[in-house]
């Protein structure tokens, strides 16, 4: 603050003149991200659903950005950064699941009112919330075929189709600080659905039954805190839908409730919620 603004007890004037356009804008970018919303019919409420489904785009981007730096630590051994990349997932996995609250309570006439501007848009379609999936260990190669015709976004879901999920490193690190976790486990197809293991819930309940400041521990309950999220996401998404359209078939031949509630049912990083019913 300047000499004179301190004596006359006055905030100094903020800088005004740029040159071009503001720093502010320079780095988030804010004109494009406020034009990107270009509806397809009349309906006043076609705007909330979009900006509410562009803004879940955006926190999947964060999240997968999160869990790829907790499982590039754990490959390395650095747990204490692993947890702290779950940590913020966790916040940001609240403020995606407050995301349904503008549709959360959608009637059928509302969603209808727009719905046939989707087309055969649907949210399975979402390359970045199969990234999200794909980390969770929910893989499934066919997921890749709406994505054929996008070379860029086609080739990142291929790699991470083929890479370890965030389970796949963390289970890995189990193995690695001593507990038996089979070879089939630790050379597994990490293409493929990971799929509960015994052994594996076996090494779980071991490091539940240590001290609850382990390393092992904290990691498994930030994992833990972190499936929960997802849980509720899934949920959430469920009573959306339910409430919008009952159970008639999704959009883009999905088939809507039925598909949501098969999903809803799946744990994950099944084997750290198993554990609990030995401890």
């Amino acid at each position: 603050m300047s000499q004179e603004a301190l004596e006359t007890n006055e905030p100094e004037t903020p800088h005004l003149d740029f040159a071009g356009t503001t720093p502010y804008e320079d780095y988030v970018k804010a004109d494009v991200l406020t034009h990107l919303q270009h509806t397809l019919s009349d309906d006043p409420g076609e705007m909330v659903f979009l900006v509410t489904t562009q803004v879940m785009e955006l926190w999947f981007t964060v999240i997968v950005h999160e869990w790829e730096t907790a499982a590039a630590a754990l490959r390395g051994d650095d747990v204490p950064t692993a947890i702290a990349a779950l940590k913020r997932s966790t916040r940001e996995l609240e403020a995606l699941n407050a995301s349904w609250k503008p549709l959360g309570q959608l009637t059928p006439a509302q969603f209808n009112s727009y719905r046939s501007a989707l087309g055969e848009g649907s949210g399975f379609q979402s390359a970045m919330y199969r990234r999200m999936e794909f980390l969770l260990g929910e893989k499934s190669a066919s997921m890749l075929v709406p994505h054929r015709g996008a070379p860029r976004v086609h080739a990142e879901l291929e790699k991470a189709l083929h890479e370890p999920s965030l389970y796949d490193e963390a289970v890995r690190l189990l193995a690695r600080r001593g507990h038996a976790v089979p070879d089939a486990v630790l050379h597994r197809d990490v293409s493929a659905r990971y799929e509960p293991d015994d052994a594996v819930e076996a090494a779980w309940t071991a490091v539940y039954f240590g001290p609850e400041d382990a390393e092992l521990a904290r990691l498994g309950e930030a994992l833990t805190d972190v499936a929960e999220l997802v849980w509720r996401w899934r949920n959430d998404h469920l009573v959306a839908t339910r409430r919008a359209m009952g159970a008639k078939p999704g959009t883009g031949g999905s088939a809507g409730v039925a598909w949501l509630e098969k999903r809803a049912r799946k744990n994950v990083f099944p084997e750290l919620w198993t554990a609990r019913s030995h401890v």
